[in-house]
C-alpha cells in the first residue's frame, strides 16, 4: 500500500499541489503537516510512520518535504528500509523499491557520510592549528586565578556552604565543582612529579 506524506512550512502555503500529486500516485492514505522543515515535531509524519507496515511504501512529493536535513532524510529512509518499507519521491523520481532507487539512496548515504567525515577532519585541523597558536578553545573562565584560589580556600575552611560560595562568585554549582576538580587534578599531577 502506498502512503503519502505532504508538508508545507506555513499556514499561508497550500497543500493542494502535493495532495493532488500523491493521489495521482495512487496513495491510499495521505498524512500532512503544517510545520517548518527544521521542526522536530511533525505529528502527521509520526502518524504516517506508525501506520506503515512491511511491504508498504512512503511517498512524498519532494525529498525536502520529508527530511529536515540530508542526515535526517537518510536516517528516516534507512529506518524505513530496516522495516522493509519502500520510499518514493515523485519529483526526484527516486523509488527505493527498485534497484536504481536503492543505488541512488546509497550514493546519497555515501555522500552524506563523506561530508560528515570532511567536517570532522576540518574541525580537528582547525583545533590543532588554534592550539599551535596557543589558543585552547572553550568558554573563557568566569573567574581569575586569585578568585579561584580564594573560592577553594573558602570551601576548604568549611565556613561557607557550596551554595553560598556560588552566590558570592555568581557561578553555578557545576562551575564550582569544575573549578574544584581542575584544581585537585593539578595538585595531584604536581605531587606525582
Amino acid at each position: 500500500m502506498d502512503i503519502g506524506y505532504a508538508r508545507v512550512s506555513t499556514h499561508d502555503q497550500n497543500l493542494s499541489l502535493q495532495k493532488d500529486a500523491l493521489k495521482n500516485a495512487d496513495c491510499q492514505e495521505i498524512y500532512q503537516d503544517i510545520a517548518s522543515g527544521a521542526k522536530t515535531e511533525r505529528p502527521g509524519l509520526e502518524e504516517a510512520l506508525a501506520y506503515l507496515r512491511e511491504g508498504d511504501t512512503l511517498v512524498v512529493w519532494k525529498l525536502d518535504r520529508l527530511g529536515r536535513s540530508i542526515q535526517h532524510l537518510i536516517q528516516t529512509i534507512k529506518s524505513l528500509n530496516d522495516r522493509k518499507i519502500g520510499f518514493k519521491s515523485l519529483q526526484e523520481n527516486i523509488d527505493t523499491t527498485t534497484s536504481g532507487g536503492k543505488l541512488i539512496f546509497h550514493i546519497f548515504s555515501a555522500l552524506a557520510e563523506f561530508e560528515r567525515d570532511l567536517i570532522g577532519e576540518r574541525t580537528l585541523a582547525g583545533l590543532k592549528a588554534a592550539r599551535a597558536r596557543g589558543r585552547l578553545g572553550g568558554r573563557p573562565s568566569l573567574l581569575d586565578k586569585r578568585q579561584i584560589d580564594r573560592m577553594i580556600e573558602m570551601y576548604d575552611e568549611q565556613k561557607n556552604t557550596v551554595a553560598e560560595i556560588c552566590k558570592i562568585y555568581s557561578i553555578s554549582r557545576p562551575s564550582f565543582y569544575n573549578y574544584l576538580n581542575k584544581r585537585r587534578k593539578k595538585e595531584e599531577q604536581s605531587l606525582k612529579k
